[in-house]
């Protein structure tokens, strides 16, 4: 894919445009790439120029602006530079693909479709593939295979009608909530909170998702469903809202300009009073009584709802009427399937359930009565009848079978596509009867936070179960006997766990009561089981593999690093961070910086300086740095190179399994104990001067310095000459003291509190 530029002149480069965007990536946040320095993999690149580039490209993929007379324009330009095999797609939003196919020559017609990403690419899941009647099926399996596995998207197939599915389907949400809550005068404040995570959807809300996307961009999703919807039945709800009209006249387009919906000054956020046209101060919430009702399993609550006399309530049934029926009114139009419209709703939208699923899990027909008895009432946006599908005796649309297609007249199973034989366990709808995964295979031992199991009868899997995965005796006990049983019985061992969470570290709140009977002698014992748990992981008889997602914390970190190998999802967050409780790391996370600093410096010459390669390791954990992807997580240390990264979090396990099958056949062993050369006691006092400076300066609190003082001793070897050996035991035996002595300070009690407390960490 190559980038445009703009008319060369003798001031302004050629890809002056192209070289600011590429630029702009490095600063954008959310951050659009893995780590920002790969910035500099993008090859700009102009039409006068360069055009005979795309020639060399297995997919072009076009992403100008949302106009159909210079896309067209562009097609012309570019069909003589195109390869015979190549893939051609427009990432066009809303236009109708069929159109712009008519601007191609009959030769390339068959190679061309609509591919939707939605944006933030890298975080949203959801790839939209629009086919022609002259696109070639095999075209859209061969894209469809490559977005999934090479970058990591889920993909929907969607039909050529105006905004595709997730858009067509979101966008009139958004406006029938914008009405909603004009109908029942609720601030948009508390609009967000009501329609955020409270309701199973994203964290920004409504009002908040319209500021980030752009009023600009919304209006013109907007406009293009009054461009070619005219005969819709909820044509009148396509109506721009006089408030978004308002703020693009102002010039306050949200986020990208800073200020929309919202407005941030200093430290504080300002919602729009539209009847004061001004920004007064935000930050209302739901009401109590609300939230408890949206807590209740899904027919209650939307009873509640349905019935209650507090507007809040009331808005929210109204939305929640207004999407099923929406839905159900143009599934047929939009969609091969109502599973295709719930995906959509969940990648693109940030929904946990799509508006079919949250419909079927509450009741298919009651929901069905209520809905039809608003439409009766004049209450629903419109006067439309539900389809009669909808009242012919079912109980939902999603089956094992598979999802209703009201087009075919009959339940669509899911894709058959090779590349979802990489997928043991993909994302499934309520009521399609998947597998769960901690269900599914042979299981072999379990406990009430883990289970021990095999899919293959090959290679073992350990689950942790325990919430956010946290590290407990009954998780050590889990591990140290599926290692045994995998030593015993299998070719391997793989760490892996159904959701977004690797391990969140250990759980200090188990503890607690040890702490408080006993003090930190009690809690040493634990601390010394983990550690020898890590040697028995790292030198097990078998190759173990931490199938890695999500954040992979403190202790979580340290299983990873301790396993022979690591298969980790793009979206995978790594990172000793026991500072931010007070404590220093010691489940070996320590002794990890220590042995890989020799290794590299062993690895560069065998007179090195190990400070010099410790001082990466030593910031990382002083700091408490954390990956921001798997990338960043390499260039810390906590995967290497020898590591896997897996674009989708789906095929983690069969990826995962898959090494640990090949580590075994090719006759892998387990590394070998040696004594570690450490960078001795002079480079603590290097480190120790350095952490003075900025105790001195105000950057860092005494007890910062204190703890990040213990993590250099340690990872330095301690009061030792540069270049001495010592054993891993040895350098585990300084963590376990020193994090045990950090137990009885009172500062990082204070710290412990408070994190427990609040979640938040303290500064003292």
């Amino acid at each position: 894919m190559k980038s445009t530029g703009e008319a060369g002149s003798a001031s302004v480069p050629k890809n002056g445009i192209a070289l600011r965007a590429i630029d702009n990536l490095k600063k954008l946040k959310p951050a659009p790439l893995g780590v920002a320095d790969d910035a500099a993999l993008i090859q700009p690149a102009n039409y006068e120029e360069h055009l005979a580039l795309l020639g060399q490209c297995d997919l072009v993929i076009e992403a100008i602006a949302e106009r159909m007379d210079w896309k067209l324009d562009l097609y012309t330009k570019i069909a003589p530079a195109l390869a015979a095999h190549a893939i051609v797609a427009s990432n066009t939003s809303g236009l109708s693909i069929t159109k712009l196919s008519e601007a191609l020559p009959e030769t390339i017609r068959p190679r061309f479709c609509g591919i939707h990403f939605f944006n933030p690419p890298r975080y949203m899941a959801l790839v939209e593939l629009i086919n022609t009647p002259a696109t070639q099926p095999e075209v859209l399996d061969q894209l469809e295979a490559f977005v999934t596995t090479a970058l990591g998207k889920s993909v929907v197939r969607a039909k050529d009608t105006p905004n595709f599915v997730a858009n067509r389907v979101g966008i009139a949400g958004m406006l029938a909530t914008i009405k909603e809550a004009e109908n029942f005068g609720l601030s948009y404040d508390v609009v967000d909170d009501l329609t955020g995570k409270k309701l199973g959807r994203a964290s920004s809300g409504t009002f908040r998702t319209a500021d980030v996307v752009g009023l600009d961009t919304m209006a013109h999703v907007i406009e293009t469903l009054q461009d070619n919807l005219a005969d819709d039945p909820f044509y009148p709800s396509y109506a721009t809202p006089p408030v978004v009209k308002a703020l693009i006249e102002k010039g306050a387009l949200g986020q990208k300009t800073g200020a929309g919906f919202y407005k941030k000054v200093g430290k504080d956020i300002l919602r729009l009073d539209p009847a004061k046209g001004d920004y007064v101060p935000g930050g209302a919430k739901v009401e109590p009584i609300v939230e408890r009702m949206l807590k209740k399993p899904a027919a209650e609550r939307l009873k509640l709802l349905r019935e209650s006399s507090n507007p809040q309530a009331q808005f929210l049934w109204a939305i929640l009427r207004d999407a099923f029926h929406y839905a159900a009114v143009h599934l047929e139009a939009i969609a091969d399937s109502a599973r295709d419209v719930d995906f959509a709703m969940r990648w693109g939208f940030g929904m946990k359930q799509g508006p079919f699923e949250l419909w079927q899990e509450a009741g298919w027909q009651q929901v069905a009565q209520w809905v039809k008895d608003d439409i009766d009432a004049g209450k629903a946006l419109c006067q439309a009848p539900l389809p009669d599908w909808v009242f012919d005796g079912r109980t939902g649309v999603h089956t094992p079978e598979g999802s209703w297609s009201p087009a075919k007249k009959a339940y669509v199973p899911k894709s058959q596509l090779a590349v979802y034989c990489r997928q043991y366990f993909p994302e499934s709808v309520l009521g399609s009867g998947a597998t769960e995964p901690l269900k599914a295979g042979t299981e072999v031992w379990k406990n009430d936070e883990a289970r021990v199991w095999t899919l293959d009868g090959e290679v073992l899997i350990l689950s942790i179960t325990a919430k956010l995965h946290l590290i407990s005796p009954a998780v050590m006990e889990a591990l140290g006997k599926a290692i045994d049983l995998a030593e015993s019985r299998y070719q391997g061992l793989v760490i892996w766990s159904p959701d977004d969470v690797f391990s969140a570290g250990a759980n200090l709140e188990s503890l607690m009561p040890v702490f408080m009977k006993s003090g930190s002698k009690g809690i040493l014992p634990v601390v010394k089981q983990l550690q020898d748990l890590m040697l028995r992981l790292r030198y097990a008889q078998v190759p173990v593999v931490s199938a890695m997602r999500g954040i992979a914390l403190g202790g979580g970190c340290e299983l990873a690093v301790y396993s022979h190998r690591r298969v980790a999802a793009m979206e995978t967050y790594v990172g000793l961070v026991e500072v931010g409780v007070g404590l220093v790391p010691a489940g070996g996370g320590l002794a990890y910086i220590a042995r890989r600093a020799a290794e590299m410096a062993g690895a560069a010459n065998a007179n090195a300086d190990i400070l010099k390669f410790l001082t990466d390791g030593f910031t990382n954990a002083a700091m408490a740095k954390v990956g921001t992807s798997a990338i960043e997580s390499r260039r810390l240390g906590y995967l290497l190179w020898s590591d896997v990264i897996v674009p989708h979090k789906d095929e983690l396990l069969f990826v995962a399994l898959a090494q640990a099958r090949a580590m075994a056949a090719s006759g892998w062993r387990p590394p070998t104990q040696a004594m570690i050369p450490v960078a001795g006691r002079n480079a603590v006092a290097t480190i120790k001067g350095q952490l003075a400076n900025m105790r001195d300066g105000g950057f860092i609190s005494a007890h910062d310095f204190h703890i990040a003082t213990l993590i250099a001793e340690v990872v330095c070897g301690g009061d030792v000459d540069a270049g001495s050996l010592v054993s891993e035991a040895y350098l585990m035996t300084m963590e376990r003291e020193r994090f045990c002595a950090l137990l009885d300070h009172p500062k990082t009690q204070e710290r412990i509190m408070g994190m427990l407390q609040t979640g938040k960490p303290v500064r003292n």
